[in-house]
């Protein structure tokens, strides 16, 4: 696979990208790409990723808080599962679409104990995770005590006592290679609920901007002990544009003026993109601390606002309305989410159904994405379109001067 071999589908996302910023910025992305990109390529391999590992939160659990608090329900996971799995989806999300690419297993979540393999890699995040710890409860804010500091402990531990069993011959088959943790990819999904979680508690934007760089300070120490534990290559995504989420239209204050050409929150897409520049900072200062890592900056924001805002254009439909849900503009009740039931006359009813054909719509459950929209979005960034440096995905081992 060539490095500049790209889709239509990712070149006119491209454009649309190109439009958004400045031509200045432009011209030199140009320059690098066609020149710089192509004399690189004789001289790398793909790399031969054996294991992946994932921290993040909704966007990419597979079963963990499912694990933990209980299975998210039907339908979730009827697309392609055709049961709920774990997922908040109606099918695979991005991490999946990684895993296949790599022709790797899906991965397990670590808190699962139910069936699962970790031979190629375990999954820690949980929906509803932050990066910084939250002083609530998951009752009272809705966000998991399994933050970012607790997912890094969790591999740490994972780590350690994976090799003694595989010394001790215990369970061999199930957990990975001691090699397999310096040669794996690590993957990285996670802020958004940093973001939302201050709106949460009524602070202003710039409040919330005022907390962001003490964010992503812990989410490097977090990338810094996996590095300390032999992870090389890793693949970080930024925050998507949080204000053109359902649940965010429907829950917060958002007076007219502040509504974008497409429906989409201004002020919160404004924060998500002051988090995608510091973190930007945060990596490229990573880059200098940890000389043997391989980092690769995902800018999932543009794609996935691409897709949002000309949603007709890739074959979408309605995009700022869930596909399961339960009555409003949006189609999104927060106190009867996807999977919603109510009793009457003893009996329960769900009232919080799936939309017709999923297939064609954006948003799932008015937060998560639908397994065709994660799909779409996977094949714009697989090949490095959006990523800085603009590596794909099956070369996100390879480290390149910057």
């Amino acid at each position: 696979m060539k490095l500049m071999e790209v889709s239509s589908l990712s070149v006119s996302v491209f454009l649309s990208f190109m439009e958004r910023h400045s031509f200045k910025h432009v011209v030199i992305g140009l320059i690098f790409s066609m020149t710089l990109l192509p004399s690189r390529s004789g001289s790398l391999a793909p790399c031969n990723f054996p294991a992946v590992f994932n921290f993040g939160d909704s966007n990419s659990d597979t079963g963990g808080l499912s694990a933990a608090f209980g299975q998210a329900p039907a339908p979730n996971g009827e697309t392609y599962f055709h049961a709920p799995a774990g997922r908040y989806s109606d099918g695979r999300l991005i991490i999946d679409f990684i895993a296949e690419s790599l022709g790797l297993p899906y991965l397990s979540a670590y808190l699962d104990s139910v069936g699962s393999n970790f031979s190629h890699g375990a999954n820690f995040a949980t929906a509803g995770s932050t990066i910084r710890p939250q002083n609530t409860t998951r009752s009272q804010s809705g966000f998991s005590p399994i933050s970012l500091d607790v997912q890094s402990v969790q591999f740490s531990d994972f780590h350690r006592r994976s090799q003694i069993s595989n010394k001790q011959g215990v369970f061999d088959k199930l957990l990975p290679k001691e090699e397999y943790f310096s040669q794996a990819l690590y993957t990285l999904d996670i802020g958004q609920n940093d973001l939302t979680a201050g709106y949460k508690l009524n602070l202003t934007t710039e409040q919330v901007k005022a907390y962001v760089p003490e964010v992503l300070r812990q989410f490097s120490d977090a990338v810094k002990r996996v590095y300390d534990q032999g992870g090389r290559a890793f693949w970080i995504h930024n925050t998507g544009p949080v204000g053109c989420l359902p649940y965010v239209l429907d829950r917060f204050l958002i007076t007219a003026p502040q509504v974008d050409k497409y429906g989409c929150a201004s002020p919160f897409n404004e924060v998500a993109q002051y988090f995608n520049q510091r973190l930007k900072d945060v990596v490229i200062q990573l880059r200098k601390e940890l000389p043997l890592a391989a980092i690769t900056y995902v800018d999932v924001y543009s794609v996935k606002y691409t897709l949002i805002s000309q949603a007709k254009k890739f074959g979408f439909k309605r995009p700022l309305v869930a596909c399961c849900g339960h009555g409003g503009k949006y189609n999104f009740n927060n106190s009867v989410r996807c999977g919603g039931k109510i009793t009457v006359n003893g009996k329960e009813i769900l009232i919080a159904n799936s939309c017709r054909n999923p297939s064609v719509r954006v948003n799932w459950d008015g937060i998560h994405f639908t397994e065709a929209a994660n799909k779409w979005i996977f094949e714009q960034i697989a090949n490095g379109s959006f990523s800085d440096p603009p590596m794909p995905l099956k070369m996100a081992c390879q480290r390149m001067d910057h």
